[in-house]
Protein backbone atom coordinates (compact mmCIF):
# COMPACT_ATOMS: atom_id res chain seq x y z
CA UNK A 1 0.00 0.00 0.00
CA UNK A 2 1.35 3.13 -0.62
CA UNK A 3 0.69 6.51 0.64
CA UNK A 4 -1.68 7.93 -2.48
CA UNK A 5 -4.01 4.70 -1.03
CA UNK A 6 -4.61 6.61 2.02
CA UNK A 7 -6.51 9.53 0.78
CA UNK A 8 -9.60 9.24 2.97
CA UNK A 9 -13.02 10.29 1.70
CA UNK A 10 -14.10 14.07 1.80
CA UNK A 11 -15.45 15.57 5.23
CA UNK A 12 -18.69 16.85 5.50
CA UNK A 13 -19.47 20.25 7.69
CA UNK A 14 -23.40 20.20 7.79
CA UNK A 15 -23.51 19.93 11.35
CA UNK A 16 -21.13 20.07 14.50
CA UNK A 17 -21.49 16.19 15.22
CA UNK A 18 -19.73 15.80 11.22
CA UNK A 19 -16.65 17.58 11.89
CA UNK A 20 -13.73 15.25 12.30
CA UNK A 21 -11.73 15.67 15.66
CA UNK A 22 -8.93 18.16 15.33
CA UNK A 23 -5.10 17.45 16.23
CA UNK A 24 -3.83 21.06 16.53
CA UNK A 25 0.00 21.57 15.51
CA UNK A 26 1.08 24.82 15.56
CA UNK A 27 3.80 26.32 13.72
CA UNK A 28 2.92 30.14 14.44
CA UNK A 29 4.81 32.51 11.87
CA UNK A 30 6.60 29.85 10.32
CA UNK A 31 6.91 30.13 6.30
CA UNK A 32 5.19 33.19 6.37
CA UNK A 33 7.21 35.50 3.98
CA UNK A 34 5.00 38.55 5.17
CA UNK A 35 4.24 39.90 8.32
CA UNK A 36 0.39 40.86 8.01
CA UNK A 37 -0.62 43.88 10.09
CA UNK A 38 -2.68 42.06 12.19
CA UNK A 39 -1.10 39.33 12.86
CA UNK A 40 0.73 38.10 16.13
CA UNK A 41 0.38 34.03 15.77
CA UNK A 42 2.15 33.85 19.72
CA UNK A 43 -0.59 35.71 21.15
CA UNK A 44 -3.54 33.63 18.85
CA UNK A 45 -2.16 30.28 19.50
CA UNK A 46 -0.65 30.84 23.23
CA UNK A 47 2.65 29.21 21.46
CA UNK A 48 6.05 30.68 20.93
CA UNK A 49 8.42 27.22 20.46
CA UNK A 50 10.19 26.57 17.07
CA UNK A 51 8.93 23.72 15.05
CA UNK A 52 8.26 20.67 16.47
CA UNK A 53 10.92 17.76 15.25
CA UNK A 54 9.76 14.12 14.45
CA UNK A 55 10.11 12.67 17.96
CA UNK A 56 7.91 15.62 19.97
CA UNK A 57 5.87 15.56 17.11
CA UNK A 58 4.60 11.90 17.41
CA UNK A 59 4.64 12.45 21.00
CA UNK A 60 2.07 15.70 20.75
CA UNK A 61 -0.18 14.38 18.47
CA UNK A 62 -0.03 10.53 20.11
CA UNK A 63 -1.15 12.60 23.55
CA UNK A 64 -3.38 14.79 21.99
CA UNK A 65 -5.43 11.79 20.81
CA UNK A 66 -6.29 10.87 23.91
CA UNK A 67 -8.73 13.37 24.54
CA UNK A 68 -10.67 12.02 21.91
CA UNK A 69 -14.41 11.25 22.75
CA UNK A 70 -15.68 7.69 21.82
CA UNK A 71 -18.33 9.74 19.39
CA UNK A 72 -16.18 10.95 17.21
CA UNK A 73 -15.32 8.95 14.48
CA UNK A 74 -13.18 10.41 12.13
CA UNK A 75 -9.61 12.80 12.63
CA UNK A 76 -7.61 15.14 11.29
CA UNK A 77 -4.05 16.23 12.11
CA UNK A 78 -4.48 19.99 11.52
CA UNK A 79 -1.34 22.40 10.74
CA UNK A 80 -2.48 26.08 12.12
CA UNK A 81 -0.89 29.49 12.55
CA UNK A 82 1.74 29.59 9.66
CA UNK A 83 2.03 29.22 6.01
CA UNK A 84 2.17 25.58 5.19
CA UNK A 85 3.13 25.78 2.15
CA UNK A 86 6.14 28.18 2.54
CA UNK A 87 7.94 26.07 4.94
CA UNK A 88 10.96 24.59 2.95
CA UNK A 89 10.47 21.11 1.04
CA UNK A 90 11.95 19.26 2.90
CA UNK A 91 10.49 20.20 6.40
CA UNK A 92 6.52 20.04 4.57
CA UNK A 93 7.96 16.24 3.41
CA UNK A 94 9.04 15.67 7.02
CA UNK A 95 5.74 16.85 8.47
CA UNK A 96 3.60 14.68 6.25
CA UNK A 97 4.90 11.75 6.20
CA UNK A 98 5.54 11.90 10.02
CA UNK A 99 1.08 12.45 10.30
CA UNK A 100 0.87 10.02 7.46
CA UNK A 101 1.93 7.31 9.50
CA UNK A 102 -0.73 8.23 11.93
CA UNK A 103 -3.06 7.88 8.90
CA UNK A 104 -0.97 4.67 8.31
CA UNK A 105 -1.91 3.36 11.57
CA UNK A 106 -5.86 4.19 11.63
CA UNK A 107 -5.13 6.51 14.54
CA UNK A 108 -6.47 9.68 11.98
CA UNK A 109 -8.39 9.74 8.95
CA UNK A 110 -6.78 12.83 7.36
CA UNK A 111 -4.13 15.48 7.22
CA UNK A 112 -5.20 19.56 7.02
CA UNK A 113 -3.59 22.85 7.31
CA UNK A 114 -3.42 26.46 6.55
CA UNK A 115 -1.79 27.99 3.86
CA UNK A 116 -1.81 31.53 1.85
CA UNK A 117 -2.73 31.52 -1.69
CA UNK A 118 0.03 32.71 -3.20
CA UNK A 119 2.02 29.68 -2.10
CA UNK A 120 -0.62 27.16 -4.29
CA UNK A 121 1.11 25.83 -7.44
CA UNK A 122 1.26 23.37 -9.59
CA UNK A 123 4.98 22.38 -7.65
CA UNK A 124 3.58 22.49 -4.59
CA UNK A 125 0.36 20.50 -5.08
CA UNK A 126 2.38 17.51 -6.65
CA UNK A 127 4.20 17.25 -3.32
CA UNK A 128 1.09 16.60 -1.71
CA UNK A 129 -0.27 14.34 -3.77
CA UNK A 130 2.29 11.33 -2.32
CA UNK A 131 0.31 12.27 0.87
CA UNK A 132 -2.94 11.76 2.54
CA UNK A 133 -3.96 15.49 2.52
CA UNK A 134 -7.63 15.79 2.38
CA UNK A 135 -7.85 19.55 3.69
CA UNK A 136 -6.64 23.02 2.94
CA UNK A 137 -7.78 26.31 4.23
CA UNK A 138 -6.67 29.14 2.17
CA UNK A 139 -6.24 32.44 4.24
CA UNK A 140 -7.79 34.90 1.40
CA UNK A 141 -9.02 37.33 4.41
CA UNK A 142 -10.66 39.96 1.48
CA UNK A 143 -11.02 39.90 -2.08
CA UNK A 144 -11.15 43.74 -2.30
CA UNK A 145 -7.35 44.24 -3.45
CA UNK A 146 -6.68 47.65 -1.59
CA UNK A 147 -7.69 46.25 1.84
CA UNK A 148 -5.38 43.23 0.87
CA UNK A 149 -2.65 45.89 0.08
CA UNK A 150 -3.32 48.11 3.70
CA UNK A 151 -3.29 45.05 5.58
CA UNK A 152 0.15 43.66 4.37
CA UNK A 153 -0.94 40.79 3.22
CA UNK A 154 1.27 40.43 0.24
CA UNK A 155 -1.02 38.48 -2.03
CA UNK A 156 -4.37 39.43 -4.53
CA UNK A 157 -7.67 38.25 -4.87
CA UNK A 158 -6.29 36.39 -7.65
CA UNK A 159 -4.14 34.23 -6.10
CA UNK A 160 -7.20 33.35 -4.46
CA UNK A 161 -9.09 32.72 -7.35
CA UNK A 162 -6.07 30.61 -8.88
CA UNK A 163 -5.34 28.27 -5.52
CA UNK A 164 -9.24 27.01 -5.20
CA UNK A 165 -9.16 26.59 -9.27
CA UNK A 166 -5.82 24.46 -8.72
CA UNK A 167 -6.80 22.71 -5.23
CA UNK A 168 -10.55 22.04 -7.16
CA UNK A 169 -9.02 20.40 -9.73
CA UNK A 170 -6.81 17.77 -7.64
CA UNK A 171 -9.66 17.03 -5.40
CA UNK A 172 -9.18 18.62 -2.12
CA UNK A 173 -11.46 19.81 0.20
CA UNK A 174 -11.23 23.68 0.32
CA UNK A 175 -11.77 26.37 3.28
CA UNK A 176 -11.38 29.85 3.30
CA UNK A 177 -10.89 32.32 5.88
CA UNK A 178 -12.36 35.93 5.52
CA UNK A 179 -11.85 38.51 7.98
CA UNK A 180 -13.94 41.54 9.04
CA UNK A 181 -13.07 45.20 10.14
CA UNK A 182 -9.29 45.08 7.89
CA UNK A 183 -7.54 48.49 7.49
CA UNK A 184 -9.49 50.28 4.59
CA UNK A 185 -12.50 47.47 4.99
CA UNK A 186 -16.06 48.40 5.04
CA UNK A 187 -19.59 46.88 5.09
CA UNK A 188 -19.87 47.26 1.12
CA UNK A 189 -16.58 45.97 0.90
CA UNK A 190 -16.77 43.42 2.99
CA UNK A 191 -20.13 42.25 1.52
CA UNK A 192 -18.59 41.98 -2.19
CA UNK A 193 -15.99 40.19 -0.98
CA UNK A 194 -18.44 37.58 0.35
CA UNK A 195 -20.37 37.42 -2.47
CA UNK A 196 -16.90 36.91 -4.71
CA UNK A 197 -15.94 34.05 -2.11
CA UNK A 198 -19.23 32.59 -2.24
CA UNK A 199 -18.74 32.33 -6.18
CA UNK A 200 -15.65 30.11 -5.69
CA UNK A 201 -18.33 27.88 -3.84
CA UNK A 202 -15.68 26.82 -0.95
CA UNK A 203 -16.37 23.77 0.68
CA UNK A 204 -16.75 25.96 4.01
CA UNK A 205 -15.39 29.36 5.62
CA UNK A 206 -14.09 31.01 8.68
CA UNK A 207 -14.74 34.52 9.82
CA UNK A 208 -12.74 36.52 12.14
CA UNK A 209 -12.99 40.02 13.39
CA UNK A 210 -10.11 41.64 13.09
CA UNK A 211 -8.98 42.50 16.83
CA UNK A 212 -5.95 44.39 17.94
CA UNK A 213 -3.19 42.25 19.07
CA UNK A 214 -0.71 43.00 21.28
CA UNK A 215 2.58 43.16 19.46
CA UNK A 216 1.06 43.39 16.14
CA UNK A 217 2.31 46.05 13.39
CA UNK A 218 -1.39 46.63 14.40
CA UNK A 219 -0.76 47.75 17.65
CA UNK A 220 1.08 50.61 16.48
CA UNK A 221 -0.99 51.70 14.24
CA UNK A 222 -3.93 51.68 16.88
CA UNK A 223 -1.97 53.81 19.46
CA UNK A 224 -1.00 56.63 16.94
CA UNK A 225 -4.82 56.86 15.80
CA UNK A 226 -4.47 55.29 12.51
CA UNK A 227 -6.67 52.55 12.93
CA UNK A 228 -10.17 52.01 14.47
CA UNK A 229 -11.00 48.43 15.33
CA UNK A 230 -15.01 47.26 14.90
CA UNK A 231 -17.48 47.80 17.83
CA UNK A 232 -18.19 44.70 19.14
CA UNK A 233 -22.09 45.34 17.83
CA UNK A 234 -21.06 46.22 14.94
CA UNK A 235 -18.83 43.54 14.24
CA UNK A 236 -21.44 41.31 15.46
CA UNK A 237 -24.02 42.67 12.85
CA UNK A 238 -21.41 42.95 9.92
CA UNK A 239 -20.89 38.99 10.77
CA UNK A 240 -24.25 38.55 10.79
CA UNK A 241 -24.66 40.03 7.07
CA UNK A 242 -21.93 37.75 5.75
CA UNK A 243 -23.41 34.54 7.88
CA UNK A 244 -26.65 35.16 6.14
CA UNK A 245 -25.01 35.62 2.56
CA UNK A 246 -23.17 32.28 2.58
CA UNK A 247 -25.67 30.26 4.19
CA UNK A 248 -27.82 31.37 1.40
CA UNK A 249 -24.98 29.67 -0.75
CA UNK A 250 -25.32 27.21 1.00
CA UNK A 251 -21.66 27.36 2.00
CA UNK A 252 -21.28 26.40 5.84
CA UNK A 253 -19.68 28.28 8.57
CA UNK A 254 -17.72 26.51 10.66
CA UNK A 255 -16.47 29.40 12.77
CA UNK A 256 -17.23 32.74 13.54
CA UNK A 257 -14.37 34.81 16.21
CA UNK A 258 -11.04 33.64 17.37
CA UNK A 259 -10.71 30.70 19.03
CA UNK A 260 -10.51 31.18 22.88
CA UNK A 261 -7.49 30.22 24.32
CA UNK A 262 -5.55 30.67 27.98
CA UNK A 263 -4.05 33.91 26.64
CA UNK A 264 -6.70 35.97 24.70
CA UNK A 265 -8.69 34.99 27.52
CA UNK A 266 -6.27 36.37 30.44
CA UNK A 267 -6.62 39.40 28.59
CA UNK A 268 -3.46 41.04 27.71
CA UNK A 269 -3.40 39.73 24.04
CA UNK A 270 -6.23 41.62 22.69
CA UNK A 271 -5.52 45.32 23.17
CA UNK A 272 -8.57 46.53 21.51
CA UNK A 273 -11.50 45.35 18.84
CA UNK A 274 -14.31 42.79 19.15
CA UNK A 275 -12.77 40.38 20.84
CA UNK A 276 -15.75 37.98 22.72
CA UNK A 277 -15.10 34.09 23.78
CA UNK A 278 -18.54 33.19 22.33
CA UNK A 279 -18.27 35.64 19.44
CA UNK A 280 -20.35 33.17 16.69
CA UNK A 281 -22.76 32.78 19.47
CA UNK A 282 -23.31 36.69 19.76
CA UNK A 283 -24.22 36.88 15.81
CA UNK A 284 -26.51 33.82 15.65
CA UNK A 285 -28.55 35.19 18.69
CA UNK A 286 -28.43 38.63 16.67
CA UNK A 287 -29.48 36.48 13.69
CA UNK A 288 -32.57 35.12 15.84
CA UNK A 289 -33.23 38.81 17.33
CA UNK A 290 -33.73 40.48 13.83
CA UNK A 291 -36.30 37.32 12.66
CA UNK A 292 -38.26 37.66 15.50
CA UNK A 293 -38.91 41.63 14.60
CA UNK A 294 -39.43 40.60 11.39
CA UNK A 295 -42.09 38.05 12.36
CA UNK A 296 -43.63 40.28 14.99
CA UNK A 297 -44.17 43.10 12.33
CA UNK A 298 -45.27 40.63 9.55
CA UNK A 299 -48.14 38.34 11.92
CA UNK A 300 -49.19 41.47 14.10
CA UNK A 301 -49.32 41.93 18.09
CA UNK A 302 -49.92 38.61 20.05
CA UNK A 303 -51.23 40.57 22.63
CA UNK A 304 -48.61 41.32 26.02
CA UNK A 305 -47.44 38.25 26.31
CA UNK A 306 -45.28 36.61 23.69
CA UNK A 307 -44.32 33.04 22.92
CA UNK A 308 -42.17 32.02 20.89
CA UNK A 309 -41.36 28.87 19.68
CA UNK A 310 -37.75 27.73 18.07
CA UNK A 311 -36.12 24.48 17.54
CA UNK A 312 -35.02 22.58 20.69
CA UNK A 313 -31.34 23.56 19.59
CA UNK A 314 -31.81 27.25 19.05
CA UNK A 315 -33.49 28.15 22.31
CA UNK A 316 -30.79 29.99 24.09
CA UNK A 317 -29.76 31.45 20.53
CA UNK A 318 -33.47 32.75 20.50
CA UNK A 319 -33.18 34.02 23.82
CA UNK A 320 -29.60 35.47 23.57
CA UNK A 321 -27.05 36.31 26.05
CA UNK A 322 -28.46 36.48 29.48
CA UNK A 323 -31.72 36.62 28.27
CA UNK A 324 -30.90 39.99 26.04
CA UNK A 325 -33.13 39.03 23.01
CA UNK A 326 -36.23 38.67 25.42
CA UNK A 327 -35.15 41.44 27.26
CA UNK A 328 -34.97 43.88 23.72
CA UNK A 329 -38.41 42.48 22.32
CA UNK A 330 -40.15 43.66 25.35
CA UNK A 331 -38.63 46.89 25.20
CA UNK A 332 -39.08 47.19 21.46
CA UNK A 333 -42.96 46.02 21.60
CA UNK A 334 -44.65 46.60 24.74
CA UNK A 335 -44.82 42.83 25.88
CA UNK A 336 -45.52 41.75 29.64
CA UNK A 337 -43.53 38.51 29.46
CA UNK A 338 -41.45 37.34 26.77
CA UNK A 339 -41.29 32.84 26.70
CA UNK A 340 -39.30 30.93 24.57
CA UNK A 341 -40.21 27.00 23.61
CA UNK A 342 -38.87 24.40 22.20
CA UNK A 343 -40.44 22.57 19.25
CA UNK A 344 -38.49 19.45 17.70
CA UNK A 345 -40.78 19.80 14.75
CA UNK A 346 -39.65 23.51 13.73
CA UNK A 347 -36.38 23.32 11.28
CA UNK A 348 -33.97 24.68 12.71
CA UNK A 349 -34.16 27.83 10.85
CA UNK A 350 -37.64 28.46 11.95
CA UNK A 351 -39.25 30.56 14.54
CA UNK A 352 -42.94 30.45 15.17
CA UNK A 353 -44.73 33.42 16.82
CA UNK A 354 -47.96 32.58 18.32
CA UNK A 355 -50.70 33.27 16.49
CA UNK A 356 -48.99 34.33 13.76
CA UNK A 357 -46.32 33.64 10.51
CA UNK A 358 -43.38 30.91 10.83
CA UNK A 359 -40.37 32.61 9.70
CA UNK A 360 -36.99 31.98 8.10
CA UNK A 361 -34.53 33.34 10.45
CA UNK A 362 -31.61 33.05 7.27
CA UNK A 363 -34.61 34.33 5.18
Amino acid sequence: MSLRDLQPPPVSHDSKDDRPFIVPVFIPHAGCLHRCVYCNQAAVTGRTETLPGPEAFRNHVAGFLKFRGRRCSRSQIAFFGGNFLGLPEDVIRQFLAEAAGFVASGDVQGIRFSTRPDTVSQRALDILSCFPVQTVELGAQSMDPEVLRRSRRGHTPDDTVNAVGLLVERGYEVGLQVMAGLPGDDGCRLMETGRRISELVPDFVRIYPTVVLAGSPLEKWYREGRYQPLALDEAVELVRKLYGLFRAHSIPVIRMGLQPTDDLAAGGAVLAGPWHPAFGHLVLCAAFLKAARRALKQGGSPGLELVLRVHPKNVSRMRGMRNANCQLLKQDFGFRRVEVVPDPALAQDAIAVRGGSVVNVYG
